[in-house]
């Protein structure tokens, strides 16, 4: 039975593509195909096949169908910052629907477990006065939410599940990733963490000096995935 996801994160540079990975990598040891989409992404480096993110990359890593790399990642842009600002300064409109249309693509390919990667947080800007969300809202996928552990946390992740469930989608399940080794009350944290959040924690990543996929999927269970 295949299954597809959209994953989200309480803020940016919390570990989202750290968890993807993760889950994509725990899927495949599982005996379960994988692919993946990160439909935008900024803050790409220009080669000789043209720009290419590392999130997207290590996304496309976990992959186990045969896809190109602008299957995975359709819009790249150059500058490290907010993608409908990259999007902008490079004369591309942020569509809704052509996005829609571009993760369909992946969508089709029919793999047992498909991840649909955001950037940064559930509101996100695109063209307009959409968000992110809406996209995640035109595929219609239920919700994985990264909750980077760290100070301000609890308040960033029940506001980002409110704002899920406002918008009409399942919350399927969270992941909580040590994303600050010196964070106090680590415990404390995770446990008010699991009394207030309405979905399974399907995961409690440690923080890692070094990550790997492999090492990510060790503190991660797919059986808890909700839907």
């Amino acid at each position: 039975m295949s299954a597809a996801y959209f994953v989200t994160g309480t803020d940016t540079e919390i570990g989202k593509t750290t968890i993807a990975a993760g889950l994509l990598h725990a899927a495949r040891i599982a005996g379960r195909s994988t692919a993946a989409a990160k439909p935008v992404a900024s803050g790409c480096q220009l080669t000789a096949e043209g720009l290419r993110n590392d999130d997207a990359l290590a996304l496309l890593a976990q992959c186990s169908l045969p896809l190109r790399y602008d299957e995975v990642n359709p819009l790249a842009f150059a500058p490290a910052i907010a993608p409908h600002l990259a999007a902008r300064e490079s004369g591309v409109s942020l569509d809704v629907p052509a996005l829609q249309n571009a993760v369909q693509v992946i969508l089709d390919k029919g793999a047992d477990f498909t991840l649909v990667e955001g950037a940064g947080g559930w509101r996100v800007p695109l063209g307009g006065i959409a968000t992110l969300a809406d996209l995640a809202r035109a595929l219609n996928l239920p919700v994985i939410l990264v909750v980077g552990v760290r100070l301000g946390c609890i308040n960033h992740a029940v506001l980002s599940a409110e704002a899920i469930l406002a918008d009409g989608l399942p919350l399927a399940g969270w992941v909580a990733n040590v994303v600050d080794p010196n964070v106090a009350r680590l415990d404390d944290n995770l446990a008010t963490l699991t009394e207030r959040l309405p979905a399974p924690c399907i995961g409690q990543v440690p923080f890692l000096p070094w990550i790997a996929p492999q090492q990510v999927a060790q503190h991660l269970d797919l059986s808890r995935l909700m839907l």
